[in-house]
């Protein structure tokens, strides 16, 4: 089990350096929305966005003033990807071959 959640990890932290200079939106799990540009991932999945803003300034007034930020992956709820920017078959064909490799284990 560990192994294809560690596989899994893998699968998003490629995907998600394939984005670096997009702009995104990152939800987290307190309900606050960021939006940036991707300036880089971890293999924790940890995010830094720089050329922030936030969705709902007037809930989140104290982050009018922050221009880059540090996002732990473990407060993520979702990530919001450009539609143009995702090459989609690309991350089927992925998914397809984790899947293909864990039933062999």
């Amino acid at each position: 089990m560990e192994i294809k959640f560690r596989s899994m990890l893998q699968l998003f932290y490629s995907f998600f350096k394939s984005l670096v200079g997009k702009e995104v939106v990152v939800e987290l799990k307190n309900d606050l929305s960021i939006c940036g540009t991707l300036h880089s991932v971890d293999q924790f999945l940890n995010i830094k966005l720089t050329d922030i803003s936030v969705t709902d300034p007037e809930k989140y007034p104290h982050m009018l003033s922050v221009k880059t930020c540090f996002i732990r992956g473990s407060v993520v709820r979702y990530v919001q990807l450009p539609a143009d920017e995702c090459d989609t078959q690309l991350l089927q064909d992925a998914t397809r071959k984790e899947a293909a490799q864990n039933k062999q284990r």
